[in-house]
């Protein structure tokens, strides 16, 4: 058979070396930004955003826009969890927060009348199921009075779900309101490692979860599991894995579980004795990956696998992936608004934060304003970067004839220290470089951020001193790249 006949899921798509990887690993960010948000200022403010709205308008009526809305509320707190949540058991907070909410999103949706075509919808937290089917159909309906949105057909429109917290009903409900991607927290089918972690979900529940939303005939079913929980070895890590294999979902994210409890309060609730050690967190992640691509899963980046028919794999083959605040997406070029306490918009050429506090968020809303706290204007020279670090972050290569017919520069003059560094990272076989391509191998690919990490101004201007902050005096909050 030859290599062009052969089936797409069976061409390989990433190559596990641990030797390279042990040499190689660092700290470094994921690049669902460039800039990363520990670079955005409160210099940049309402009023930046504003412009940055009326520019994207002007550029055209019809560009596409992504939506994010973030429901922060937990009823009980995973030890291993990052995320900017509430854990409370008081609904009438929840109920609060949506009036707010609503606020928002009709001053987002006036700013935009006319330029607001929703083709992509995310809602994450926190858990966006704590939230009541009959608060979820309201605020569903609130969205598209705001906005207008494609068809079911063309649009892609997904929510985080916790198993714990829906029911078969509840799930057709999900899909009746408009919702056509469900995204599973599982972690690990493993009860010792549930305890440890805080989160007992038996695996009939997640399983009629996926059974339901198969009913429903969502579009993609998505399952999220980490490896280097307290409790986890390499049996049980297979034994999980079995299940997800069997449960037969179009997408797998496997994260590693970055131990940062000076960072993340509810980690200190995990005993680090209990954690497994990097060599065996290494062995973890080659079964993760060994197992996956046996079955046929196709490894998107990062911590992402699809099935090759999966629309990820279809858009990384075409060249049109993308990646952004929620990971990888196939919707290139939207400006992305997003909406609730701590979210992210990216629009045109700025970043924007909103404030991450309840009371912060009030405040805002109550003034008629929308609450961003800081961000980051894009020069010339983040825009050339981001380009390149999204293509080798989404297609694992890079064209040079390409980047210079989009900006004026001479590539190979604009980064010869960077070229510099690539080369070293060359010999130790991650990628090649010739004079018009720069394509990273199947070893590097787990490796992408290390490569990336070249092209980062901001990183390579910074150095690092002995208390663990950078110059600028920012915190070093990346995790691992592997």
């Amino acid at each position: 058979m030859t290599a062009s006949a052969i089936p797409i899921s069976f061409l390989p798509s990433v190559e596990f070396d641990a030797q390279l990887i042990r040499k190689l690993n660092q700290v470094g960010p994921r690049y669902t930004s460039y800039p990363t948000a520990d670079r955005f200022t409160a210099e940049f403010g309402y009023r930046d955003y504003l412009q940055a709205v009326t520019g994207a308008r002007a550029r055209s009526n019809t560009h596409p826009l992504s939506l994010y809305i973030h429901i922060p509320f937990c009823e009980s707190i995973c030890y291993y969890c990052g995320c900017n949540k509430i854990v409370t058991k008081d609904r009438s907070k929840a109920a609060t927060y949506l009036s707010y909410l609503k606020r928002e999103i009709e001053m987002q949706g006036r700013l935009l009348v006319g330029a607001n075509q929703i083709e992509q919808l995310h809602f994450g937290g926190g858990t966006p199921t704590y939230l009541s089917d009959a608060q979820m159909e309201d605020l569903m309906m609130h969205l598209r009075r705001c906005f207008s949105f494609v068809s079911d057909a063309n649009g892609e429109y997904s929510i985080e779900v916790d198993p714990r917290t829906v029911t078969r009903e509840r799930v057709h409900s999900l899909r009746r309101q408009g919702f056509n991607r469900i995204s599973l927290g599982v972690q690990d089918f493993d009860p010792d490692v549930q305890i440890a972690v805080n989160r007992i979900q038996p695996e009939s529940e997640t399983l009629e979860v996926i059974s339901a939303a198969r009913e429903a005939q969502f579009r993609s079913i998505s399952i999220d599991l980490i490896y280097g929980l307290p409790k986890q070895n390499l049996i049980t890590m297979n034994q999980t894995l079995t299940k997800v294999i069997a449960a037969n979902p179009d997408r797998i994210s496997i994260y590693n579980y970055a131990h940062l409890p000076h960072i993340f309060k509810p980690q200190r609730r995990i005993a680090e004795a209990d954690l497994p050690d990097v060599d065996t967190k290494l062995d973890m992640l080659a079964l993760c990956i060994k197992r996956l691509t046996d079955v046929g899963y196709i490894y998107i980046g990062m911590d992402h696998f699809a099935k090759p028919t999966d629309d990820l794999a279809i858009a990384q083959r075409q060249g049109r992936l993308h990646r952004n605040f929620q990971g990888y997406s196939t919707h290139v070029g939207a400006d992305l608004i997003s909406c609730g306490i701590s979210a992210i918009s990216a629009v045109g050429a700025t970043y924007s934060q909103n404030v991450k506090t309840l009371d912060e968020y009030y405040e805002h809303i109550e003034q008629n304003e929308l609450p961003i706290a800081r961000g980051i204007k894009l020069s010339m020279d983040d825009l050339l970067r981001r380009i390149i670090i999204q293509m080798l972050m989404c297609n694992f290569e890079l064209s040079v004839a390409a980047i210079e017919l989009a900006y004026p520069i001479s590539f190979h003059e604009y980064f010869a220290c960077e070229l510099e560094k690539l080369r070293e990272l060359e010999q130790n076989g991650l990628l090649t470089i010739d004079d018009e391509w720069i394509s990273v191998t199947l070893k590097g690919r787990l490796l992408i951020r290390n490569i990336c990490m070249v092209f980062d101004r901001y990183l390579n201007t910074a150095v690092a001193g002995n208390s663990g902050s950078i110059a600028e005096g920012r915190p070093l909050r990346h995790s691992k790249t592997i």
